[in-house]
This record gives C-alpha cells, structure tokens and sequence, in this order.
C-alpha cells in the first residue's frame, strides 16, 4: 500500500512538473511570437506619425520616443535589436515620418539612419542672462513666442529632474518671481526650427542637471556644514541654523547673486565669501546688493537712488536680511563653483575701484574711507577734465584770433 501511495504521489507531482512545462512553454512561445510579430512588423499601412529625435539622442531616448509614438510596442526589444545589428550609431536625430505599429525594425532603423536634420538655429546665451532675456532671445530667433517660452518654463512639468524638487511652489509668488530662473544653464545650442517649448526648455534643463554633478551635490553639504559652524561661533541657534541651511535652490540664487556683481572671473570667490560672511552675522543681516534691487525694478538703471534701494520687494536685500526670494539670473559654472568654493575672508564690503574691479574691506570704516577717497579722485577727475576743456577752448579762441589776424594781413 506504502509504495502504491508513493507512485500515487509521484505521478501527481509529475502532472504538476508537466503542466509547468506546457505553461512555460506556452509563455516563451508567446513571447517569441510578439517579439517576431514586433521586429517584422504587420506590413500594413498604418497612421503616419511625425517623430521628432533631439541632437544627441541615445538609443534609449529614441527608443521611448518611438513608443511614445505609437510606433513601436516594445522599447526594450527595439533597444536590444539595434544592439545585435550594431545601428545604435548610424540613428540620425532630426524629424522623421513613421507608421504606427505597421513599420519593420528594419525599416525603422533605416529610416532614422537616413539624414534627416531638420533646419536649426544656433543660440548663445552668456552667463548671468535672465529669464525673461532668454525668451526675447528665444522670440527672436524664431523660435517661439517669448510668452510661450515663460509659460512652459515656469509651469511646465519638469519633475523627472531632482533639481526642480527644491524649486518653492510658486502659489504665493511674488511679482517678477520665474520658477525657471537659475536653471536655464547659459551655453550656445543648436534648437530645432519650430520646435515644442517644453523641447526647448528641457535642453536648458538637461544642460544644467549634467553640469550639476554628485560631487557638486557632496561639496554642497559641506559647504552647510561649514557654515553651519561658523554661524554658532557668531551665537545663531540651532534652530536658526537649520533654517538657514542651504537647499540646491539657495545656493544657485548665491551664485546668481555672484555672477552679477563679479566684475572678473578671478575675484568671484572672494565676492561669494562677502556674501557668506554676512549670512553668518548678526551685524550685518542684510547683504545690500545692488543687482537685486535691478532684478526688483521694472527697468533697469544705470545708477540707483535712495527711493530704489527702498522698493517694496522680496528681491530688496537693502530693506530684507537674507538671500532675496530666488536667483535673479542664470550663472554659469564658473559663479556656481565660486558660490560652492567660496574664497576665506574677512570681507564684509566692496565697491568697484577706478580700474572696474572690486576693493574689498573688512570694517565699515575701511569702506568708507575707500568710498571717500573714491568719490575725491572722481571729483579731481571731473575738475581735471574742466580744466582740460577750458584750455581746449582758450586755444581755441586763440587760433580763431590768430586766424582771423592772417585773413587781414
């Protein structure tokens, strides 16, 4: 009886192995029909769709581009076939005509491998360039409106990047706020003629988050970290200190602040120290920084009053301690590094000398006597001047007189 059971239940278990093996092999078959039916393609007309491929597309993006599209069905497969054909660096970017769900792997990667560029526009933006300057830039090349530009750059969805996470909801935004600006990297770029502003924008955005490193992200923390020791040497609190903790978003608004007053890439370092110097001290709270009194006003000026450095703004560092409510440009790399690896210093002031770059102080006396001395080589300048123009004008009056003395010879 014992070894009727055991046949029993060994023919039970042989069941159970044989209908794994049929399913099994039913789900591999299954499998090998979808991925033949997918890389030959049903052969069929099907609806034509325009995909458009960005410069520099790898064969991942284009990949889910061509899903996205309706054209393929299975990114993966197509990835793993370019693969086994060796296209993956024959594929063009451009914009490209396809059928849905009716076009051969083959016939697709032909397709893309023909080159098909579409007509482009070359674009520079300099470091410390605005917003809203880069949609003028943008409306003038062609490409896009200037409106269209903004509306996708500040309510566009962008949250595939880490970055746009410290980004502060703009609900409560205050006048002239732009969700984008920092984040607009200043580079040259080639963009496509008519091409979607979110395609546009997201080039900008890519720029920036390549740029932005892991080891940017390591030197950020310790950069809180060591000021973070320096604000409780100056009496902060705990509390006051991890509220003054730098996100992402606070740290390209210093090295915003650092691209508009450095007057030379070499004095950078020492301008973001200023900054961080008055961050860390309770003598000096408010950073007093010109250009963000220019971001705050709707026109710019060339020199700023008493009534401008008094504006009702978030952006005001004159009237509000602290960093303002946001970057007021878009640095470069170099600014970015400099607000990371800012200079060690004792400086609290600076004021551009006669020869256009900076002279830092450390006390507001040393400062003033610089602005002093300042204003007193200007007015000797401007008495200088005076006096070279009224003997411009004696000599002249002396030649007109010596002239007309000839004439009546």
């Amino acid at each position: 009886m014992a070894h009727e059971k055991n046949t029993r239940k060994k023919g039970g278990v042989g069941k159970i192995l044989l209908v794994l093996v049929v399913l099994l092999a039913l789900a591999v078959g299954g499998a090998l029909l979808f991925a033949h039916n997918e890389i030959s393609g049903n052969g069929r007309p099907g609806t034509e769709v325009t995909v458009s491929i960005p410069q520099g597309s790898g064969v991942s993006v284009i990949a889910q581009k061509l899903k996205d599209a309706g054209v393929i069905r299975s990114a993966y497969l197509f990835r793993w076939y370019v693969g086994q054909k060796g296209a993956a660096s024959k594929l063009q970017y451009g914009d490209f005509t396809l059928q849905k769900s009716a076009c051969s792997y083959d016939a697709i990667i032909a397709v893309l491998s023909t080159y098909a560029k579409a007509e482009t526009v070359r674009v520079t933006i300099p470091e410390g360039t605005t917003a809203i300057a880069i949609a003028q830039k943008m409306e003038a090349a062609g490409l896009c409106s200037a409106e269209d530009f903004l509306k996708e750059a500040n309510e566009g969805d962008f949250s595939e990047y880490t970055f746009w996470q410290y980004v502060p909801d703009d609900a409560d935004a205050p006048d002239r706020f732009m969700k984008c600006e920092g984040y607009l990297f200043p580079d040259t770029y080639q963009f496509y003629m008519g091409d979607d502003p979110e395609n546009v924008i997201d080039r900008f955005l890519r720029n920036f988050d390549n740029k932005f490193t892991s080891d940017l992200y390591d030197a950020l923390d310790a950069l809180n970290d060591r000021l973070a020791q320096r604000m409780r040497e100056n009496a902060f609190t705990e509390t006051e200190i991890a509220d003054a903790k730098l996100s992402l978003y606070d740290l390209i608004t210093v090295a915003s602040l650092v691209e508009k007053e450095t007057a030379r890439t070499s004095e950078s370092a020492t301008i973001a120290s200023v900054i961080y110097n008055r961050l860390c001290s309770k003598l000096y709270p408010c950073l007093e920084i010109d250009a963000t009194i220019q971001y705050a006003l709707a026109e710019r000026k060339e020199i700023l009053s008493n009534a401008d450095k008094g504006v009702l703004s978030p952006y005001n560092t004159y009237t509000n301690a602290g960093l303002p409510a946001g970057p007021i440009a878009n640095p470069g790399m170099n600014s970015i590094r400099a607000a990371l690896y800012p200079a060690e210093t004792d400086y609290y002031f600076y004021a551009l000398d006669t020869t256009g770059v900076h002279h830092f102080s450390e006390t507001y006396y040393e400062h003033q006597n610089f602005l002093n001395e300042l204003a007193g080589k200007e007015e000797e300048a401007d008495q200088q001047a005076g006096t070279d123009d009224e003997n411009a004008e004696q000599t002249g009056d002396a030649a007109d007189t010596e002239n007309q003395t000839d004439g009546q010879t």
